[in-house]
């Protein structure tokens, strides 16, 4: 539901993604409520995978099982199915970055610390020197990106050449990939080293602080600031600053998380279910924005284009609603979302249930520890 806070905002554009590629501008208003989400979730995301990818990590060693080894099929079927969300759904799709990041990461975990820092600061100093290298260009460019002049695809077209233009545009449409990766990798090693370091237990604490007061403290100023600043800025805006104020923003919602008692509520209860069908969610999610707002669908963002951006929160907050309450229902009847379903057992399938479920002789744990 956090990237949809970003993503809604380009399909509810009559341009559709082409809109944000010519970076046009809105109103103090629609600027601000857009700084509230724009980046951060992708960032907190992203800290999430990582910590992710140790546990597999940990279960793999704890199962005497080679590493990456299989972890390298389950990247492999993410990069697919993120393939086909971005053809048939979805121009921004993070799940492919992810799955190449984290093709990457596998062989990085099981290093040592030193290891890990150096790879962090190497592959953050040339994250860095590509998003101010790329803000250089934006404030240079007089001319704005372009989409070729398909803009109409999304108000008048149908799914199919919707599709088509994916494909055709894919260079276009896909160049985010260059900067998502490298800060994936550093985001993911993060994420990887605040989950060794005991962000989730009680003796993190100091630390949950420390990320409260530079991420929020700091990078809420600075990210507010470059919002407001001018599309020359969007690259730092969304890549360099947003990721800091999600450091902030996960320092905060796990010390909320640990601090709460006592039975949860439908809100805690609905979130939940939402975080069990995370990848369901987040495809479907996508899914019902296209049909609403496209013009193969209810075409919603051209006939309630006049009353953005007033409209943008309440298409946000319906589906967010929808979301949680199909999770709620499907899990009473289902142990795992569907997509989750189908994931399972294509993870499964080329090695079998009882070979997954235990760790096979000789089978050991083969690190990259060095």
């Amino acid at each position: 539901m956090g990237t949809l806070g970003t993503n809604i905002w380009i399909f509810t554009a009559p341009g559709g993604p082409l809109d944000v590629l010519q970076l046009s501008g809105g109103g103090t208003v629609e600027t601000f409520v857009r700084f509230l989400s724009n980046g951060k979730f992708l960032g907190l995301l992203t800290l999430l995978f990582g910590i992710g990818l140790e546990l597999q990590y940990r279960s793999a060693v704890r199962r005497g099982l080679a590493w990456p080894g299989r972890y390298l099929w389950r990247s492999a079927l993410l990069l697919a199915e993120g393939t086909l969300h971005y053809v048939l759904i979805f121009e921004f799709d993070v799940l492919m970055g992810y799955a190449v990041t984290a093709m990457i990461v596998a062989y990085l975990v099981g290093r040592s610390e030193r290891a890990i820092t150096g790879w962090m600061i190497g592959v953050g100093t040339f994250h860095a020197a590509l998003v101010v290298l790329t803000t250089v260009a934006l404030q240079a460019s007089a001319e704005p990106a372009t989409g070729g002049g398909v803009g109409h695809l999304y108000t008048g077209g149908s799914w199919l050449d919707q599709v088509a233009a994916r494909l055709q545009y894919a260079a276009l449409f896909r160049v985010e990939l260059i900067i998502i990766v490298p800060m994936g990798i550093v985001l993911f090693l993060l994420g990887v080293r605040l989950l060794r370091a005991g962000l989730f237990e009680e003796r993190g604490a100091r630390l949950r602080r420390r990320l409260i007061v530079v991420g929020l403290g700091a990078g809420v100023p600075l990210n507010l600031a470059t919002s407001f600043a001018g599309d020359g800025w969007l690259v730092v805006d969304r890549y360099l600053l947003a990721p800091l104020v999600a450091l902030g923003l996960l320092g905060l919602i796990t010390t909320v998380v640990l601090g709460l008692r006592g039975a949860p509520g439908p809100v805690r209860r609905g979130l939940t279910n939402v975080g069990r069908t995370a990848l369901s969610g987040y495809v479907f999610q996508n899914l019902v924005a296209a049909v609403l707002c496209y013009g193969w669908g209810l075409g919603l963002a051209s006939r309630l284009d006049a009353y953005r951006p007033w409209s943008v929160p309440v298409a946000w907050a319906a589906i967010c609603l929808l979301i949680t309450v199909l999770a709620s229902l499907w899990l009473r009847r289902f142990r795992r979302g569907p997509l989750e379903t189908a994931w399972q057992w294509a993870y499964e399938a080329p090695f079998g249930r009882a070979d997954a479920a235990r760790a096979p002789d000789g089978d050991r744990v083969r690190s990259t520890s060095r």
